[in-house]
């Protein structure tokens, strides 16, 4: 029986490594090698003329084993009580093993601690089946007695800004709320990362220019949700500016047009004077639902890239939070961005006149945006 025994232990050692229980593994393949060994010296023991003049091998064994197996001890009282109540069970094991090297072992103080040792494992044995049977603790296994606190370095450090996840309903509301009361935060778009203010906050669109050490003569745009918007305000826009920005919107091309009182009716409000230049402005729609759902939230958004500037563009929100995230109030964190460069910068101020310019190619080909508006003026 006590061979047998010891063959289940290892049958189950090779189990749990199987379920990547590496203390399990290790914990039953060590009581097999004991519970064998003992085995074999307690039923051969006699036969083979073992006793206390000529077993020092066995005796120097046992005292491994107990070394060993408290290790598995301290261990296994930061599993559960169950797996510690059983390498105690084969700490008391291992000094039968050997008080019987010296001949000196008890004949009722084995068998009690058999007597524990089988109760322990037929208690573990039916909890372990049950959970794997029926997915939940029938028969508890006992909290583990030790803990380890994690040290403070061990933490991760707190994020320096808000930073919900774009996909969450809360998140955008999260964002939206910040930049409506005049926060600056980074959020994705259908090219690379950007810094948003409310066009209705002036100060946010002048912090915009000292978290990015923004040369002041270098103008913001702004982006809107979709083209109807810009219809409502009613801009004197040609018929074949219209055309054109109906071919290009929404996608990565901006479009720069003459600016005017226009402007407050699309809802820039206070921030007029502070995005686009004097006589111009840069105007975008968005290929991106979440942004979209966002300026429908908050109304026309100043944007700029979302990084330092003369610095590569942020492709991803960690990007961002790790490298303005400090002079933030929120990231609106959505992965992975779909472009590698900004957007596309056409200027169309004179379109009637002289046709289109291109003032930076960007994610869309210069080549590809005039065949766009070669087709549309030829049409």
């Amino acid at each position: 029986l006590i061979l047998i025994g010891g063959f289940v232990q290892l049958l189950a050692g090779f189990l749990a490594f199987r379920k990547y229980d590496h203390l399990g593994g290790t914990a039953f393949l060590t009581f097999s090698a004991l519970w064998s060994s003992y085995g074999a010296t307690r039923v051969l023991g006699r036969s083979l003329g073992i006793g206390a003049g000529n077993a020092e091998g066995f005796t120097a064994g046992s005292v491994a084993f107990l070394v060993l197996n408290a290790f598995l001890i301290i261990l296994a009282s930061s599993f559960n009580v169950v797996l510690l109540c059983l390498t105690l069970a084969m700490e008391l094991l291992t000094v039968c093993f050997l008080l019987f090297t010296l001949e000196n072992l008890p004949l009722p103080f084995e068998t009690v601690m058999l007597s524990i040792l089988s109760v322990v494992c037929f208690y573990g044995a039916a909890a372990s089946l049950s959970s794997c049977m029926f997915g939940k603790d029938l028969l508890a296994m006992g909290p583990p007695l030790l803990t380890v606190q994690s040290s403070g370095k061990d933490r991760e450090d707190p994020l320096p800004c808000v930073c919900p996840k774009s996909h969450l309903t809360s998140g955008l509301r999260t964002i939206a709320e910040l930049l409506n009361t005049g926060a600056v935060c980074g959020v994705p778009t259908d090219t690379v990362y950007a810094l948003a203010a409310s066009c209705k906050h002036p100060q946010a669109i002048e912090k915009v220019y000292r978290i990015k050490d923004r040369p002041q003569e270098k103008p913001i745009c702004i982006f809107i949700s979709n083209l109807e918007q810009l219809r409502a305000a009613a801009p004197p826009i040609s018929p074949l500016l219209w055309e054109f920005m109906e071919n290009v919107y929404p996608g990565g091309i901006g479009c720069i047009i003459r600016k005017g009182e226009w402007l407050k009716k699309l809802g820039v409000g206070a921030g007029y004077s502070r995005v686009g230049t004097q006589d111009s402005i840069m105007i975008r729609v968005p290929d991106l639902t979440v942004l979209v759902h966002l300026i429908d939230m908050t109304g026309p958004l100043a944007v700029t890239s979302a990084n330092p500037s003369g610095e590569a563009d942020s492709t991803h929100h960690d990007m961002v939070i790790s490298r303005l995230g400090h002079k933030l109030e929120g990231v609106l964190c959505d992965g992975e961005s779909d472009e590698v460069v900004a957007s596309t910068v056409v200027n169309c101020t004179r379109i009637d006149e002289s046709g289109i310019t291109i003032v930076r190619e960007g994610c869309i080909p210069a080549g590809k945006v005039m065949q766009i508006f070669e087709r549309v003026k030829n049409r």
